[in-house]
């Protein structure tokens, strides 16, 4: 039977920007597609059909392994594009096997087919957030392109949990476009000054030590959801 491949964008040694784990040693793996497809995606070469590669990058388990030994992350983490569009259960074993911790950052919109010890959910308005990945975030991050973002996820988030008592981090992101917009990031203090304490507020560090890009496997830069009037 042959190895289990994935259609990879790119992979790098990093540190992890965001969230509870940010600033720690890193290994991404960047899956190739997504049906999402946010007008602000800031890896919209996993999916823009004017920035998706011409050649599909299949990589087998194996070959990822190699490179994650390599490496000698803390973690490794499985991102897109949207990874969960994929069976990453092989991955999963092999990580665990080499006994590498997995985190998986996903949209929360389809069903996770592996065994990750860190999930992180950032739900979109464009995909309903399923109840199931809901339950099994560690932390949720969202994305405020403008104030009324705030709500309107929160809501979606509570509406997906339901009654269950889940009190996991929420993260409150400018979007990497309005990250100078002042009506946003006074939002974001706003909400994060007020009762509920799940919030908190959240960069994109890495981008900002510009990290990733220390790393030769990473892919050109594409502008935010594929279009160069959105910027960089």
């Amino acid at each position: 039977m042959s190895e289990h491949t994935y259609p990879i964008h790119e992979r790098f040694a990093t540190w992890q920007g965001e969230g509870v784990h940010m600033g720690r040693k890193a290994f991404f793996i960047r899956t190739l597609g997504c049906p999402v497809k946010c007008p602000f995606c800031d890896s919209a070469g996993t999916w823009h059909p004017k920035w998706v590669p011409k050649e599909k990058n299949l990589m087998s388990v194996g070959q990822l392994m190699r490179e994650v030994f390599d490496a000698d992350p803390q973690f490794i983490v499985v991102t897109g594009g949207e990874p969960a569009i994929w069976d990453l259960e092989p991955l999963c074993h092999a990580a665990a096997e080499a006994g590498y911790k997995i985190h998986i950052e996903t949209s929360g919109g389809f069903e996770l087919r592996g065994s990750f010890n860190w999930i992180t959910v950032s739900p979109k308005r464009w995909k309903p957030l399923l109840e199931s990945c809901a339950g099994l975030a560690d932390e949720f991050k969202v994305i405020v392109t403008e104030p009324k973002d705030i709500q309107f996820y929160i809501d979606m988030i509570d509406a997906a949990i339901g009654v269950r008592p889940l009190r996991k981090p929420i993260w409150l992101h400018p979007e990497w476009s309005q990250r100078n917009n002042h009506d946003v990031l006074d939002a974001i203090c706003e909400a994060v000054g007020g009762k509920d304490a799940r919030l908190r507020a959240g960069y994109q560090l890495h981008k900002l030590y510009k990290v990733d890009a220390l790393d030769e496997r990473t892919r050109q830069l594409v502008p935010l959801g594929g279009d160069r009037k959105n910027g960089f």
